[in-house]
């Protein structure tokens, strides 16, 4: 029985990080793709200065602010789902 719970404990965790990830990914995709056609990169100023950044670039930078967004969103709603248990 007790061999049982660390791989139990390991699954949980396993899918812990899917659902946190997955959810995020997602929304960054569509907040990406929101942002950027609403917004062109190479017009992007940041303490007043433009940024100087390849607009490949820029798409990667904006994708992977949301997704860590995204990231800190899902892990808080996991968080609070646990604690109610």
């Amino acid at each position: 029985m007790e061999q049982n719970k660390p791989q139990q404990e390991e699954i949980s965790m396993r899918s812990m990080l899917m659902v946190v990830l997955w959810p995020a990914f997602l929304m960054a995709c569509v907040g990406t793709g929101v942002f950027f056609s609403l917004i062109d990169p190479m017009e992007l100023i940041v303490l007043d200065e433009r940024l100087q950044v390849h607009m490949l670039g820029a798409y990667t930078i904006g994708f992977l602010m949301f997704w860590v967004l995204g990231i800190f969103s899902s892990w808080l709603t996991a968080l609070l789902l646990q604690k109610i248990r």
